[in-house]
């Protein structure tokens, strides 16, 4: 188990060269193939004449599911500085309307926090339609309680009874004789549908619940309510709320959501945000995907509190004695 009184956090200074780290998707016609990209090379064109569609210049629309859009902008903002000739128009939508506008081609970017669905992959099969997909960012589903609730660990079979309605009292997890009030985000954000698949395997949440539009109002309403409980992206994690452990199974190690946790895999609820492209469309979406998996991109992906994933990573354990001196426990691994 992870030794959480010693501080951990993401070293850059040991970042290679940008490379871009592309998903394998389940058929003929989703495809993996090799990036021949690098943005470090290019620069501006002049700004006379239209503006040619190139990896640097021209104009996309990025449909991006709300738990991105704080990164997708920054991200924006940083490639739009770089490469002037560039327009980069970001919307907010769900994981399915991001998925559903690429394939209708009115969108030329999908940025959506989890894989792409069965289905999904099935209608791009059957409309011969080629994707390729970007692994970007890891994340954790963080399990969070009123600050004052006294438990502290949880396995993923007592949060399925929780949102199933089997487990409807603290009292059977060992805490007080009070209901317990699920806090549920929409059911087509990306973090509802990796919870959905990964705690309730594809069966809905049935119990009832408190429903709120996005991580800052699951906090909140966990806050004010000691019997709530929620589940917020990693970086939402400690912002006043109560952060459990969480088990794969009753019984096994308790794990809680940090970056070492979700990079080595031991935290057993992650989900990955993904890039999806056409590979015939816009040269410019390409020449995005490239600079958001480079070092400068995963940069920002690490600042806004997720783990990066297509740039090797050193988690480097200080004691708190030492401060930002000598370290001990290093550890280094390479996605």
């Amino acid at each position: 188990m992870v030794d959480t009184t010693r501080f951990k956090y993401l070293h850059f200074g040991y970042f290679v060269h940008p490379a871009c780290v592309r998903v394998m998707l389940a058929s003929s016609l989703l495809f993996l193939g090799g990036v021949a990209v690098t943005l470090g090379g290019c620069a501006p064109k002049s700004a006379s004449g239209p503006t040619e569609d190139s990896l640097t210049s021209g104009r996309i629309q990025v449909v991006c599911e709300t738990e991105a859009r704080g990164l997708m902008e920054r991200e924006q903002s940083a490639f739009q500085a770089l490469y002037p000739q560039a327009v980069i128009e970001l919307r907010v939508g769900s994981s399915r309307q991001a998925i559903s506008d690429l394939f209708g081609a009115t969108c030329d970017l999908a940025v959506v926090g989890r894989e792409l669905e069965p289905e999904e992959r099935g209608a791009a099969v059957r409309g011969g339609l080629q994707l390729e997909g970007y692994r970007f960012a890891r994340d954790a589903i963080a399990v969070i309680v009123h600050p004052l609730n006294p438990l502290e660990n949880i396995a993923i079979d007592d949060l399925r009874g929780i949102f199933r309605g089997e487990i409807s009292r603290w009292s059977s997890l060992g805490g007080s004789d009070q209901p317990i009030v699920p806090v549920v985000l929409p059911p087509g954000s990306g973090i509802s549908e990796s919870l959905i698949r990964q705690v309730l395997g594809n069966e809905p949440p049935l119990a009832r619940a408190a429903r709120v539009a996005s991580d800052s109002l699951a906090v909140e309403r966990v806050i004010e309510d000691p019997n709530a409980i929620g589940y917020v992206s990693m970086p939402w994690a400690k912002r006043g709320a109560k952060v459990l452990r969480v088990a794969s199974l009753t019984g096994l190690p308790y794990w809680n959501p940090d970056p070492e946790t979700v990079y080595k895999g031991d935290y057993p609820l992650t989900r990955y945000f993904n890039l999806f492209v056409r590979p015939e469309g816009a040269k410019l979406a390409s020449g995005f995907v490239t600079f958001v998996t480079s070092r400068d991109g995963q940069d920002l992906v690490h600042r806004a509190g997720l783990v990066p994933t297509a740039v090797p990573v050193r988690f480097v354990r200080r004691s708190p004695m030492l401060g930002s001196h000598p370290t001990t426990g290093d550890r280094s691994s390479t996605p």
